[in-house]
């Protein structure tokens, strides 16, 4: 679905007339492609005095091939990202030095720039004031998230401490530094151009670098339900390009389109209807068969049938909780009990913006959908001693046939009310998928990632 008005507004009289009237503004993201380096230009890194991951990060960092500035340097520059660890901020007192960082460098930040903010989870934090002032740090990144404009993207990343730092050990361990690696080369890479204002937990499980961080899913088996179109078909799409052999399930009647889908990335096609009673133990011995295990359940198959509450049937309620949300415990009840999904596996569920602020007239789906969080909330420490992780993405307002089809208002509201002013792209989803399926994203857990371009809806 082409947006008509970001096409405009690129032209000389749009840009024009958005300066002149105030308009909504959809700068041009930046995108992933394969090859691309992570940042369009140097990221620069600061840190408050007795921060613990300024050192790690920056191995990451160079790791990743990515220039850090000489914050000494006489001349101005600008910059690809800015990065600052805050683990040593133990009291709003000393809160001044987020400010005393961001506050010169708030206009150097290229377009589709990247800011990161590192710090300790409240709840380990050993005092009180210590844990107000790392809780603060959500408030600084999400109004950078919709201050610095021009495509720029901010994300909080919470890092838990290692199991030596009260000992006097190491402050991260080895699964944590792996899990912290993953999840910057997301954020600073065109795969989280849609992904703003979020907190993101890293730390409790075990995790894998790959070989090879273009392919970081070589040798993975990876089950994606609703395949046949939409989120999911880029979601097969982008799963296949990182180097996993792909099973793509649908309904058996989008069976063109699921056969489709297989033949243009090489993977499999299982037609299935996942709220048949015998689904998940046929899915489960197809995968044992096929494959003998399966390493990422991607969750991804949706309805919705919409009416305002007291204008539901109990068909259109029975329905949508089935497939979207009873469906999912019912599959991974069975994979689980026959230990299908090994250690280092993953479970990623598609829930919604619709499942956190809810949605006149879609009653049934947002049950659905915050009942997918609850599920995230409830598995993640229950799996964690099986080295198994499970997360959600909550998409906002995507580009598909189903949002081509909202009211032309209604569908420009949802278009502009977030911080990138756009409506974002499948491929947004599932690239953000794709890197909590990654082995090196096992220390991810148990979090609920919002790919909705910092909307105005909602926490």
């Amino acid at each position: 679905m082409t947006d008509r008005y970001a096409s405009f507004v690129q032209s000389a009289a749009g840009r024009a007339l958005v300066k002149r009237l105030g308009l909504p503004d959809p700068p041009r993201l930046r995108r992933h492609h394969p090859g691309d380096p992570l940042l369009a230009g140097p990221a620069l890194l600061g840190a408050a005095t007795g921060g613990r991951l300024a050192e790690p990060i920056t191995k990451i960092l160079t790791a990743a091939g990515v220039e850090l500035a000489d914050p000494t340097g006489a001349n101005p520059q600008r910059y690809g990202a800015l990065l600052f660890d805050a683990t040593g901020i133990t009291d709003s007192t000393e809160l001044r030095q987020l400010y005393d960082f961001f506050h010169p460098q708030a206009r150097a930040v290229l377009p589709s720039g990247r800011v990161i903010v590192l710090g300790t989870p409240p709840q380990e934090c050993p005092t009180p004031r210590e844990a107000t002032a790392q809780r603060a740090l959500e408030g600084l990144v999400r109004s950078i998230g919709k201050e610095f404009g021009r495509g720029t993207t901010a994300q909080l990343v919470y890092v838990t401490r290692g199991d030596g730092a009260a000992a006097g050990g190491p402050d991260l361990s080895a699964d944590t530094h792996t899990g912290l690696a993953s999840t910057v080369r997301f954020i600073l890479s065109g795969r989280s151009a849609y992904v703003s204002g979020q907190v993101i937990r890293v730390g409790g499980g075990a995790a894998s670098a790959p070989a090879d961080w273009d392919r970081p899913l070589d040798g993975q088996v990876v089950l994606v339900t609703g395949a046949a179109r939409g989120i999911g078909a880029a979601l097969a799409k982008v799963l296949a390009r990182d180097g996993a052999q792909v099973v793509a399930l649908d309904i058996p009647a989008a069976g063109d389109a699921l056969a489709a889908v297989a033949n243009d990335i090489g993977g499999t096609a299982v037609q299935l209807d996942l709220t048949a009673p015998d689904a998940p133990t046929r899915l489960a011995e197809h995968l044992a068969s096929r494959h003998g295990r399966v390493d990422v359940v991607v969750h991804n198959a949706g309805i919705t049938r919409d009416k305002t509450l007291g204008r539901m049937d109990a068909d259109r309620w029975d329905q949508v909780i089935d497939v979207n949300l009873s469906s999912q415990e019912r599959i991974n009840d069975v994979l689980l009990e026959r230990e299908l999904i090994p250690a280092g596996g993953r479970i990623i569920s598609v829930s919604s913006i619709a499942g956190i602020a809810g949605n006149r007239g879609q009653t049934n789906y947002a049950t659905s959908k915050a009942g997918v969080i609850g599920l995230v909330d409830s598995l993640a420490p229950a799996l964690r001693d099986r080295g198994i992780s499970v997360n959600a993405v909550a998409p906002g307002f995507i580009e598909t046939r189903l949002t081509a089809r909202i009211p032309l208002v209604v569908r420009e509201a949802g278009r502009r009310m977030n911080s990138l002013a756009q409506g974002g792209l499948p491929v947004d989803v599932a690239e953000t998928i794709g890197w909590l399926a990654w082995p090196a994203s096992g220390a991810v857990s148990g979090n609920v990632v919002r790919v909705c371009g910092q909307s105005l809806l909602g926490a």
